[in-house]
Formats: structure tokens, C-alpha cells, sequence
């Protein structure tokens, strides 16, 4: 399935490129997202005329992602979990745990699609590293400290 990208896409391409994409991922993620348009006659020509507005959009967005990345830049979060004795915790914490604990600490909304565990979901307490993953181009660390509740 051939398809022009709107936006940048991770592992794919940039704004304006022809890709060939599996039928499924085209018409269930990239066109319903408005990644991308099926790449027929009229919409290459459409895309061509409302090049400038894409270009435009598409830095907007950057630029938005690059303010949201100084906020964020160096920061920690604290989060209390039930634990055991050994540091085990009695649940996990997630990427919905940490996005709340992030927009409230900074004030910067986070979603949790935002947040990327490399390794799953938090079990232990202690520091982790956390990306953030803000915009195909701006990602940041984020301290995440899990400390024991009191009892």
C-alpha cells in the first residue's frame, strides 16, 4: 500500500515521502491518525498544493514538543507503592503512574503514551530512568524514584 506521509513517523519516513506500508498498518493506524493519505493522483496533488501549511504544522508541533522537552529536562518524580520488607512491590507502576506524577510535578501535561519503559513495568523500589518520548524527534530522560509507603 503506497501512502504520503503528513508527518514524520519513526522507522518510516518524513513529511511528504512515498512509502510502502502493509495494507493493515496504512488503513488502521496511519490514515485514522492522519499520519498519512492513500497516495492517488489527486491527493499527491492536494498534498503538493497545501505543502507550505503541512510544512508549517509540522514545525508548530516540533517547536511545541521541543518547550514541553525544557520543562521536563532533569526532571525527577517520587512515587510511594506498597512494598515488601525486601523492596518487592505489591503491584507494579506504569506508564499511567508515572505520566500523573509527571504533569503534576511539572505542570506539563504527559500523556502515557508518552512514557516508554524499555524494560516493563516498575516492580522494585529504587531510581529508574524513564524516557519520555515527546515527538518523533525529542525525547528525554526522567528520574522516576520508588520509595516504600509508611505504614
Amino acid at each position: 500500500m503506497q501512502l504520503i506521509l503528513l508527518q514524520k513517523v519513526v522507522n518510516l519516513g518524513n513529511l511528504g515521502d512515498k512509502v510502502n506500508v502493509k495494507p493493515g498498518y496504512g488503513r488502521n493506524y496511519l490514515v485514522p491518525q492522519g499520519k498519512a493519505v492513500p497516495a492517488t493522483e489527486a491527493n499527491l496533488a492536494q498534498f503538493e498544493a497545501k505543502r507550505a501549511e503541512y510544512e508549517a504544522k509540522a514545525k508548530a508541533i516540533h517547536e511545541e514538543a521541543e518547550g514541553r522537552r525544557a520543562k521536563l529536562e532533569g526532571a525527577s518524580v517520587t512515587l510511594h507503592a506498597n512494598a515488601s520488607t525486601e523492596g518487592k512491590l505489591y503491584g507494579s507502576i506504569g506508564p499511567r503512574d508515572i505520566a500523573e506524577a509527571l504533569t503534576k510535578a511539572t505542570g506539563v501535561n504527559v500523556e502515557k503514551s508518552e512514557v516508554v519503559m524499555g524494560e516493563g513495568a516498575i516492580r522494585h523500589i529504587g531510581e529508574f530512568e524513564v524516557i519520555v518520548h515527546l515527538h518523533a524527534d525529542v525525547e528525554t530522560p526522567v528520574k522516576v524514584i520508588v520509595e516504600a509507603e509508611a505504614a
